[in-house]
């Protein structure tokens, strides 16, 4: 199943995508500049639609490149799949 990620905000690079009953979003951070502050690199994290459940980061975040994200979100959502 492929994820269709949209961008969330024209100020900050932040992009959100969701799928079964998961949320998914992939943001730019840097340490310094608009936007997200953080580890430099394209950071994945992903949460449940139930909101009271908090996000987790994806292992592996930052990642270099925003396909490497994608990547990484197309295996994690195969595995929350089949786990049901």
């Amino acid at each position: 199943m492929a994820l269709h990620f949209r961008r969330a905000t024209a100020d900050i690079e932040i992009w959100s995508a969701s799928a079964q009953s998961y949320s998914f979003v992939i943001s730019n951070e840097s340490r310094i500049g608009l936007g997200l502050h953080g580890p430099p690199g394209v950071v994945a994290s992903w949460s449940s639609l139930d909101l009271r459940r908090p996000a987790m980061r994806v292992g592996g975040s930052p990642f270099k490149t925003f396909a490497e994200a994608e990547k990484a979100y197309e295996a994690l959502l195969k595995r929350l799949i089949q786990q049901g």
